[in-house]
C-alpha cells in the first residue's frame, strides 16, 4: 500500500480550521510534557470575547495515564504522548477545538467545534501565568488574553455558585500552609473539598526522596479547570443531542445520608449545622463552618466531606435513565470528559463521537453499540480506579523512603477518634497516620485511653482528645519488618505521661547512619513530574486545544 506521512497529513490538513494565528497558549504543571489542552481570548468587533479549547487497542486496556511520584506509564507511545500530539510551544500541532463567543459579563452567546490546527505561542506552568497576570507592565497579547481568561472565569464561578449549579464536590487541593484564608479565596461559596496532595523532590542519581511539600495553588489552577468544565460540559451536551444511545458521559451519584453522619456529628459537637439537603446548602455550611483559633478547622471538615462522596464513573447514555445522568458534584445535570485524550481513552472516544456530529470524521459500527461502549466504560471505570490506588501506594513508599532515618516532631490534627486510634492529619506533609491508644498485638501499654463513642473522644486521666484538635507528634519509620515498614506517630503533645515521648527540636530532623550515607551521593534535587493538578478554574472567553491523534479507529471492544 502507497502510503505518505506527509501527504496524509497535507489532505488533513486542508480539513482543517486554521487557528494558527492566534495567541494560544498552554497552562500545565512544572515538567509537563503531555500538553492536552491549550487556550486562547481575544476581542470581537461586537465587543464579546472569543474562547477556545484546543490514539487503539493497547490504549483502550490501559485507558488512562498512570501518575506516580518519579514517573509516569503512559497510556499511548511517550512520541505520542510527549511529542506529536502534545500541544507543545511554537510548534504546530493538530487540534480538537471547542470555541465559545462570550460576552463581557460572561454569557455565552454560541458554541462551535473544530478540528484545527494551531501553533502554541508558549508552554507555561500555572507560575508563569500567574506572574503574567499579576504584572500590570505585561501588555503582550498573551498576558491580555490570559487577564481576560481569569476574569471571565471568576464571573462564570460565582454565577454557578450564586445559582445553584456549582456545588463542585471536586477533590479540590487546599494548600495546607494557607489555612482558612486560601479555603476563603478558592471556595467562593462553592462545595471546594479538600484533598491533600504533597510533592516530592527526587534525588537525580539515588531517587530517594529529599524534601516533601503540599502543592501549591494559584488562579490559573482555577482558571484553566474552569474552562475544562466548561467544554466537557459543552461536548457533552453535544454529543448527547446527536446520539441519545450511545454518548459516552460521566455521572456522580448523589450520596446516601448515611454517607454524611461522620461529618454532621462533628461539625454538631462543635456548633456548627451540616446542612446536606442539597450540594449548595452543604457548600454554604461548610463556608460558614470557620474557627479563628483553629486556622486548619475549615480544611479538615472539607476533607471529611471528601470521603462522604460517592466515585465518578463513565457510562453509555443509552444503559441509563435520564435522571441518572447527573454529576452531583458539579450539579450539572449531563458531564463527559474531552480535555485529555492523551492521557484518559474515555475522551479518545468523545472526540470520535463530537468529530461525527460535526462531519468532520464517518462513524463504525462500534462507536455507535451502547452495549459495547458500556463495557468500555466498565473498564474505564475500573483502569481508573487502579491508576488512582497505584498513585497513593506511590505516595506511600517515597514517604515511607523519607523518613528512613529520619526522627522528627511536626504538628498536626486529629481528623478521627477511632476506638483503639487517632487519626492525624499532618499540614506539613499533607497525609495522615495513625496514633494508637490501645496496645496493639504483643504490645502493653502503662495507660488507659477511654473511648467515648457517643461523643467520639478519647480521654486518658486529665487529657481529652476531640476531632480537630491539635497534638504534636514524632514521626519515623518502623523497620523492624522490612516488608511491612511502617511511618509510626508518638504522642509529644499534649503530655501524657508513660505515654508521651520526649520532644525534639522540631525544626530539625535526627539522621542516622543510613541517611547519613545517602547525603554524601546527593546532587542538587531534581524535580520530577507529577500528575497534572485539576483545580477549580476561573472562566473568560478562551481557546482550550484539546490535542488530536491521527491514528484511525480501532475497535476497542474485541
Amino acid at each position: 500500500m502507497n502510503f505518505s506521512v506527509p501527504n496524509a497529513i497535507e489532505k488533513d490538513e486542508k480539513k482543517r480550521v486554521d487557528l494558527r494565528h492566534l495567541d494560544i497558549c498552554s497552562v500545565d504543571p512544572p515538567g509537563c510534557t503531555d500538553i492536552d489542552d491549550a487556550l486562547h481570548c481575544r476581542d470581537l468587533a461586537n465587543g464579546n470575547y472569543e474562547v477556545s479549547t484546543a490514539i487503539d487497542k493497547e490504549a483502550a486496556l490501559r485507558a488512562t495515564t498512570v501518575y506516580l511520584v518519579d514517573k509516569r506509564i503512559d497510556m499511548v507511545p511517550d512520541l505520542l504522548s510527549s511529542n506529536l500530539c502534545s500541544l507543545r510551544g511554537n510548534e504546530e500541532r493538530f487540534a480538537f477545538s471547542c470555541i465559545w463567543e462570550i460576552t463581557r459579563d460572561a454569557n455565552i452567546v454560541n458554541t462551535k467545534f473544530h478540528k484545527s490546527i494551531i501553533r502554541s505561542r508558549q508552554a507555561m506552568t500555572y507560575e508563569e501565568a500567574q506572574l503574567k497576570i499579576d504584572d500590570a507592565r505585561q501588555e503582550d497579547e498573551l498576558s491580555k488574553s490570559l487577564r481576560s481568561l481569569n476574569s471571565l472565569a471568576k464571573i462564570l464561578k460565582r454565577r454557578r455558585i450564586d445559582n445553584g449549579q456549582s456545588m463542585a464536590v471536586r477533590c479540590f487541593i487546599i494548600p495546607l500552609d494557607n489555612s482558612s484564608e486560601a479555603v476563603k479565596r478558592v471556595g467562593l461559596g462553592a462545595l471546594v473539598l479538600a484533598s491533600p496532595e504533597i510533592r516530592f523532590q527526587v534525588d537525580s542519581e539515588t531517587h530517594d526522596p529529599i524534601e516533601v511539600e503540599s502543592k501549591k495553588l494559584r488562579d490559573t489552577n482555577s482558571m484553566v479547570e474552569e474552562f475544562m468544565l466548561l467544554a466537557n460540559i459543552s461536548v457533552a451536551k453535544k454529543i448527547l443531542e446527536e446520539f441519545p444511545e450511545c454518548a459516552l458521559l460521566r455521572r456522580h451519584p448523589t450520596p446516601p445520608v448515611s454517607n454524611f453522619e461522620p461529618i454532621i456529628k462533628a461539625g454538631k459537637k462543635l456548633g456548627f449545622d451540616i446542612n446536606i439537603n442539597s450540594g449548595k446548602e452543604l457548600a454554604e455550611s461548610l463556608d460558614a463552618a470557620v474557627r479563628p483559633d483553629n486556622p486548619y478547622f475549615n480544611t479538615m471538615l472539607r476533607i471529611l466531606a471528601t470521603r462522604c462522596m460517592l466515585q465518578a464513573v463513565y457510562f453509555a447514555s443509552g444503559m441509563m435513565q435520564k435522571d441518572e445522568y447527573a454529576h452531583y458534584g458539579l450539579a450539572c445535570p449531563i458531564y463527559t470528559h474531552f480535555t485529555s485524550p492523551i492521557r484518559r481513552y474515555a475522551d479518545v472516544m468523545v472526540h470520535r463521537l463530537l468529530a461525527v456530529c460535526i462531519g468532520a470524521d464517518a462513524t463504525f459500527p462500534d462507536l455507535l453499540d451502547k452495549r459495547k461502549s458500556q463495557a468500555l466504560s466498565h473498564n474505564l471505570n475500573y483502569r481508573n480506579r487502579m491508576a488512582q490506588y497505584a498513585g497513593r501506594a506511590s505516595v506511600a513508599l517515597h514517604t515511607h523512603l523519607f523518613f528512613r532515618g529520619r526522627i522528627q516532631d511536626e504538628q498536626g490534627y486529629v481528623l478521627y477518634v477511632r476506638k483503639n486510634a487517632l487519626q492525624i492529619l499532618i499540614p506539613k506533609y499533607g497525609f495522615e497516620g495513625t496514633l494508637y491508644v490501645s496496645p496493639r498485638k504483643g504490645e502493653k501499654l502503662q495507660v488507659k485511653f477511654i473511648y467515648n463513642e457517643e461523643n467520639q473522644s478519647q480521654r486518658c486521666g486529665d487529657v481529652v482528645f476531640h476531632t480537630f484538635d491539635p497534638v504534636t507528634v514524632q514521626l519515623s519509620l518502623d523497620r523492624s519488618n522490612l516488608q511491612h515498614e511502617r511511618v509510626v506517630l508518638q504522642l509529644v503533645k499534649p503530655h501524657i505521661p508513660n505515654f508521651s515521648v520526649p520532644s525534639l527540636d522540631a525544626s530539625i530532623s535526627t539522621p542516622t547512619k543510613d541517611s547519613a550515607k545517602r547525603k554524601e551521593l546527593k546532587d542538587e534535587p531534581m524535580e520530577q513530574d507529577s500528575a497534572p493538578t485539576m483545580a477549580m478554574p476561573d472562566l473568560r472567553i478562551w481557546g482550550l486545544e484539546a490535542a488530536y491523534s491521527m491514528g484511525a479507529p480501532i475497535n476497542p471492544c474485541k
